[in-house]
């Protein structure tokens, strides 16, 4: 299919409004709009928050009567299913416009291509597949759970050259420099859950949200899951008392420790343990699977981290390396006793590397067996 130069130039331009609510729109997907009437923008819009109207409906309105036989750029298909919203693919059929240009369509398999052939048995000129790589970049997430029924996992890791994430002592704050840990904060803002463990709760006491060089966007923040097998976070933890949606994941029958941490405020989820008594990682897995989430960001110490990637639950690994040295004694980022031989270790697969003040920041996905 060919596209003009105009065309790339409005579809980039819905793009880039899309990309407004990567840190408000979760979990839904992030949409931009732009309406073209002879050749000039009459109207724009992007989703800004599930259950708030959607892109289409924010630049339809903006263009008003102007929409009449104009050309709509949207980044994922119109919906044609009633949500929280009413379909969009009806709300551009009403306005009049004359063709609607798709950057990729709904990844969704209950609802995939429906919308443009409602659009196509309206009589409107549809083309789909314009700037789809850019598209499907700023949705992953929503993309791999719409295919797989699992949400993204992303573990990040900030250590040193010698691959050190703390001091013997337990000390690590901070190892990368300041640019990195804002860099840290926008991904958080991404996430729909930030994870961790106990054992990070107790050593570090962090607060898990997104907080530095947001400037004044929009941001939801994440919910926080803690796995706590037998329920030791305090109840003055910061995750507990600065943190609006807390979920402790635990195997522990305590009742009154559930009691306790449920009156902080906290929600407290059972699920099974595992041969050593700990949070069972296939349930943990299960319960994420069951929650209406798209990403998940793994914070956690050595021996979660090692734990999710050997249970398979991580799907790209995020790693800020600082220009220093910690030594031998210094804590390793991956516990990973069962790894023996080289035959055992994980495999990854490079996919980015970037700058990040003194530090730098290494993007790599998991290779899986499948």
């Amino acid at each position: 299919m060919t596209f003009t130069s105009n065309d790339k130039k409005f579809m980039s331009q819905a793009l880039e409004l899309a990309a407004l609510g990567r840190y408000s729109a979760k979990p839904n997907p992030c949409v931009g709009c732009v309406i073209v009437q002879d050749n000039q923008i009459v109207g724009e819009g992007w989703h800004k928050k599930a259950g708030e109207p959607h892109a289409e409906v924010h630049a339809l309105k903006q263009a008003g009567d102007l929409a009449k036989n104009a050309t709509a750029y949207v980044t994922l298909e119109p919906c044609s299913h009633h949500g929280k919203t009413p379909p969009c693919v009806d709300t551009l059929i009403e306005a009049g416009v004359l063709r609607v240009v798709v950057a990729m369509q709904d990844p969704n398999p209950l609802v995939s291509g429906k919308g443009i052939t409602k659009l196509r048995d309206a009589g409107i000129d549809v083309s789909v597949g314009l700037l789809e790589e850019q598209a499907i970049a700023l949705n992953t997430s929503f993309i791999h759970k719409m295919t797989t029924g699992k949400p993204y996992v992303m573990n990040k890791v900030a250590m040193s050259l010698d691959g050190k994430t703390a001091m013997a002592s337990g000390e690590s704050q901070w190892i990368t420099g300041a640019a990195a840990r804002e860099d840290v904060h926008r991904l958080r803002a991404q996430s729909d859950v930030v994870l961790t463990g106990v054992g990070t709760v107790l050593a570090d006491n962090p607060q898990l949200m997104a907080r530095d060089g947001l400037g004044d966007l929009a941001v939801q923040q994440p919910k926080i899951v803690v796995l706590d097998s037998q329920l030791k976070t305090p109840l003055d933890a910061t995750v507990i008392t600065n943190a609006a949606h807390t979920t402790i994941l635990t195997c522990s029958d305590n009742e009154q420790a559930k009691q306790a941490l449920v009156e902080a405020g906290c929600q407290v989820e059972v699920v099974a343990a595992d041969a050593k008594g700990q949070v069972d990682l296939q349930a943990v897995q299960i319960w994420l699977n069951e929650q209406p989430i798209n990403s998940v960001m793994i914070e956690a110490g050595s021996l979660l981290n090692g734990a999710c990637l050997q249970a398979g639950m991580v799907d790209e690994l995020v790693v800020y390396m600082a220009p220093s040295a910690l030594g031998s004694d210094a804590r390793g980022a991956f516990s990973m006793p069962t790894v023996t031989q080289l035959s055992d270790r994980i495999q990854l697969k490079y996919s980015q590397m970037d700058t990040v003040g003194d530090d730098i920041k290494l993007t790599y996905a998991v290779k899986r067996d499948d």
